[in-house]
């Protein structure tokens, strides 16, 4: 079985905009939600993604709003234009698209965004939310894995779930967010010994480590269930994910492609926490 994000992505978005559409917010007075999103520098990657940001959100009935700013921006006058979003009452949700140059530090960035804004899930309040199993603005990837495994009633419970990878990002609020639903979590990283012994005795497995085609056969057993974070180029410069896909495919219970797994799951959940932010501000639930 193939767990195709794309599909279940679009149906996520669908229901969010006609929730926007029986929210009525035009009787109400209410301006239309806004994701506002900072990009420091002209990264071609951060364009490319920002560019499916605006789509997706447009397309439910969002506003957009893009603040690009030249790569040497000081510290300092960054902080101060994020503030300057942070306080602005249109916006429901304000992330800064990483990586950020280096003279500036992730940190002070992620924590000058007030959580209730925070839709990329990165503050600590938001990271604490998870960790506690509360309801709050999850991160973006590992939440859509949970919403993606939902769809295809692939229960967690009880199962054994290796995750490779310790990011910030992923790794670390995937394990979290498997052990508040009952999984049984090996998380693994670069120094753990005997990796393929880990991922032979799991019954999922999340690979987020950006090595393509890292995960083969012969390191999961048959019936498997793979859901692939990886964004890479092969050899041949086609983007490919962390798992060998063509020869798992017909192998493992099910597999999430890449690109077309996790990658629109992550930006239609970020579009989630945009409306759940602007729900919150307004009260409107």
């Amino acid at each position: 079985m193939i767990l195709d994000g794309k599909k279940i992505a679009n149906e996520l978005l669908d229901s969010v905009k006609s929730e926007i559409l029986k929210a009525d917010l035009a009787t109400k007075n209410l301006a239309l939600p806004c994701l506002a999103v900072i990009l420091v520098g002209d990264n071609p990657a951060s364009l490319q993604y920002i560019k499916m940001k605006r789509k997706r959100a447009e397309e439910v009935g969002m506003n957009f709003l893009l603040k690009n700013f030249d790569a040497d921006i000081s510290e300092a006058e960054l902080l101060q234009e994020i503030t300057a979003l942070a306080n602005n009452p249109n916006i429901a949700g304000l992330i800064v698209q990483m990586p950020l140059p280096k003279h500036i530090d992730e940190e002070k960035v992620i924590a000058a965004i007030p959580p209730h804004k925070d839709v990329d899930g990165f503050t600590t309040t938001q990271i604490g939310n998870v960790f506690l199993g509360k309801q709050g603005l999850p991160s973006c990837t590992p939440q859509g894995i949970i919403t993606l495994l939902d769809a295809y009633n692939i229960d967690v419970k009880g199962k054994k779930v290796a995750i490779l990878g310790r990011s910030n990002i992923v790794g670390k609020p995937m394990a979290l967010m498997m052990i508040n639903a009952s999984a049984t979590v090996l998380s693994c990283n670069s120094h753990t010994q005997n990796l393929a012994e880990i991922t032979q005795m799991a019954d999922i497995i999340v690979v987020a480590i950006g090595k393509p085609k890292f995960l083969t056969r012969e390191m999961v057993r048959e019936g498997a269930i793979i859901v692939d974070v990886g964004s890479n180029m092969d050899e041949n410069g086609k983007f490919c994910g962390d798992a060998d896909f063509d020869n798992l495919k017909n192998f493992v219970q099910a597999i999430s492609p890449s690109p077309g797994g996790v990658g629109p799951m992550t930006v239609a959940t970020l579009i989630e926490n945009t409306w759940k932010a602007y729900k919150n501000q307004y009260n409107l639930h």
